[in-house]
């Protein structure tokens, strides 16, 4: 899909974040202080950077000046500073966007992905074919050979998102947070209902319930 620079000090908190975006597609690249971030980034092609702001040797905000000398690639500042002129600075030196720790891994994923269509580069097409059924996401709308099928926006959002977190198992809670916001009044049970729609109303065999966990879209070749 893409390939982004990981730069993050912390090695636990590295591997995790380039664990999960691995799994859902990505090259991954990491660096471990601001100066290995500016070597690599100026000898790779990098289409996005995920940057913590307390950084060994060059901080993230002086990479992200660096790197705003040559390129408008997108930056998601990542840290632990929550204050306002902290926040404020990131922007000022042409951040894209900034979450702090702790964080949701499905919360990034979605920040990257929204800023990687931004940027141009989608992560899913617009309209995608399973079988004999065409789902167009920014339509949301979905057909097959007996003309429209009867499908909610919410169903489309949420084949959307495990389309986009291919092969990687998203737990009930992880979808409620990102489809309904962490202060929803749905149960967890309400996402299998929309599972076994999705299933039924498009005749999928590629989302895949991983017993105890959650859900996952999964394609075998």
């Amino acid at each position: 899909m893409a390939t982004l620079l990981i730069v993050e000090d912390d090695k636990q908190t590295n591997e995790a974040i380039c664990e999960y975006l691995q799994s859902a597609g990505h090259k991954i690249v990491p660096a471990y202080d601001g100066a290995e971030a500016v070597q690599i980034f100026n000898r790779e092609s990098i289409d996005l950077i995920v940057l913590d702001i307390m950084l060994p040797k060059i901080t993230g905000l002086a990479v992200l000046h660096e790197i705003r000398k040559k390129s408008a690639v997108p930056v998601l500042m990542l840290t632990a500073i929550e204050d306002e002129y902290t926040q404020v600075t990131s922007f000022d030196e042409q951040a894209d966007d900034y979450i702090t720790k702790p964080f949701s891994m499905v919360l990034v994923g979605r920040r990257i992905t929204a800023l990687l269509r931004r940027s141009g580069k989608n992560v899913v097409s617009d309209v995608m074919t399973f079988g004999d059924v065409v789902v167009d996401f920014s339509g949301y709308t979905a057909k097959d050979a007996n003309g429209k099928i009867d499908i909610t926006p919410k169903e489309i959002d949420l084949l959307k998102l495990l389309v986009e977190h291919k092969g990687l198992v998203l737990t009930r809670s992880q979808i409620l947070d990102d489809l309904w916001g962490i202060d929803n009044p749905i149960i967890d049970r309400t996402i299998d209902t929309y599972i076994k729609n999705l299933r039924k109303k498009l005749r999928l065999d590629c989302i895949v319930t991983v017993k105890g966990i959650g859900y996952k879209y999964e394609v075998v070749k």
